[in-house]
């Protein structure tokens, strides 16, 4: 046996060993620690992976099939022009407002489509952090100032972040533009318009189905939420139009796949997220039929799933560590909540950082930061702490670093999470001082 070989996995053996063997399963916080685990992954599961990441997976899919690469090297590739690259990293991730790991198979699309580090890392962040409605919720209910500090700190950390990231590794960018191959303009047949109508349904679905409840009763933002599967099933019946005609799929086909959407829409009216379901699976057949399996409706599904494979079990799996270690929100895992509370006091270096690594690891979803951080400033966090915990916490989470581990590797990863922390820990110590 080589030993300079294989003490790694050795090592890693005994740690793991050791670590069940003296597991504390009787303590009463452990065993709530586990619990709270599997009530998050439930609840993950449930809010989540159907309403937001099968229509991510199949937004990534498409970009992979139906955008060229010619357009991804165009636009936000190593050699694209730093201004318009960014300015669409920023633009597009604006647009989606979706959360930390909802993102992850649209960055994994375009940075397998040959995007630049920096513009894809640009991406990558604006995408949950620079989300309208959350910012408007933020201002409402933490004041005027912490909603402008934070959309004013997440677009320029966005564009600073993706041109950090594009300098740490500029050489490897450098290689990566050398051998990038010259494109000509790729051109399937179908006009640019169409294209962009076909995103922009699919854009719709996932925004508008997981549009989040506001406090207020009344109001612009609430009426979106009251008609949003009104909303959602418009964009829908838009993509199966498109669908039907501009990729010959037929009109009957389409009637038949979503029939049983339909009829579920009628029978469990207060059940939505059955039809959406239903509709999926419409979708998932009518990619696989024996005359689509082998065309672009074929190969749109293989990249989707190709996409889900790889990221959904990490996230799954991400999204138990986390609960065992924070919890779900409002309620307890290993890291006693209190503890939190009396660390993010005042402002102070530490509490501005440790705020960052805080809210950097847990998993926030869209809009739930804002009555958490209400909660914990009401316990004594500082102004400048929150901001922090504002400006890492929903871009970032312990299942989305596990998948951007698989997408750009260990190094990459690091960071990047480095990169948000440090710059979050920064602006809560302006903020902080100031206000």
């Amino acid at each position: 046996m080589n030993w300079k070989t294989e003490w790694k996995p050795l090592f890693w053996i005994i740690t793991i060993f050791a670590a069940c063997f003296f597991l504390p399963v009787e303590a009463p916080r452990v065993q709530n620690a586990i619990i709270e685990s599997l009530y998050l992954v439930k609840w993950y599961a449930q809010e989540h992976v159907l309403l937001c990441l099968i229509p991510a997976f199949f937004i990534a899919g498409a970009v992979a099939v139906f955008v060229s690469q010619a357009a991804v090297m165009k636009y936000l590739g190593p050699k694209a022009n730093k201004l318009l690259a960014y300015g669409v990293a920023s633009v597009s991730g604006t647009i989606l407002a979706v959360c930390s790991c909802t993102i992850l198979p649209l960055f994994a699309g375009i940075y397998k489509m040959g995007a630049g580090l920096g513009p894809a890392c640009a991406f990558l962040y604006s995408g949950p952090a620079i989300n309208i409605l959350a910012i408007v919720l933020t201002a409402r209910i933490l004041g005027p100032e912490m909603g402008i500090a934070r959309a004013v700190g997440a677009v320029i950390f966005a564009v600073v972040i993706g041109l950090a990231m594009h300098f740490f590794f500029r050489h490897e960018e450098a290689e990566k533009a050398a051998v990038a191959p010259v494109m000509c303009n790729d051109d399937d047949g179908r006009p640019l318009w169409q294209t962009a109508f076909y995103f922009a349904s699919m854009v719709g679905i996932l925004v508008f189905a997981n549009w989040g409840k506001t406090d207020d009763p009344t109001g612009f933002w609430h009426t979106i939420y009251i008609s949003k599967w009104w909303i959602t099933s418009g964009f829908s019946i838009a993509l199966a139009i498109m669908l039907a005609t501009w990729f010959k799929l037929g009109l009957l086909r389409i009637v038949l796949a979503g029939l049983p959407a339909v009829l579920m829409a009628v029978i469990q009216p207060q059940h939505p997220a059955l039809a959406f379901t239903f509709g999926v699976i419409g979708l998932s057949i009518l990619s696989n039929l024996k005359s689509t399996r082998d065309g672009e409706m074929g190969e749109w599904f293989n990249e989707s799933w190709d996409f889900a494979k790889k990221i959904l079990p990490l996230l799954l799996i991400g999204v138990l560590i986390a609960g065992v270690l924070l919890g779900r929100p409002g309620h307890e895992g290993l890291i006693p909540s209190e503890w939190v509370a009396s660390l993010v006091g005042g402002n102070s270096l530490f509490a501005n950082m440790f705020a960052s690594v805080f809210g950097a690891f847990m998993y926030f979803a869209t809009l739930t930061e804002v009555p958490i951080l209400q909660g914990l400033m009401g316990a004594g966090m500082g102004k400048g702490p929150a901001l922090a915990l504002l400006l890492a916490g929903p871009a970032l989470s312990l299942p989305n670093m596990l998948v951007i581990r698989s997408v750009m590797g260990t190094k990459k990863t690091v960071v990047f999470v480095l990169l948000v922390m440090t710059m979050a820990t920064i602006s809560g110590l302006i903020y902080g001082a100031i206000f």
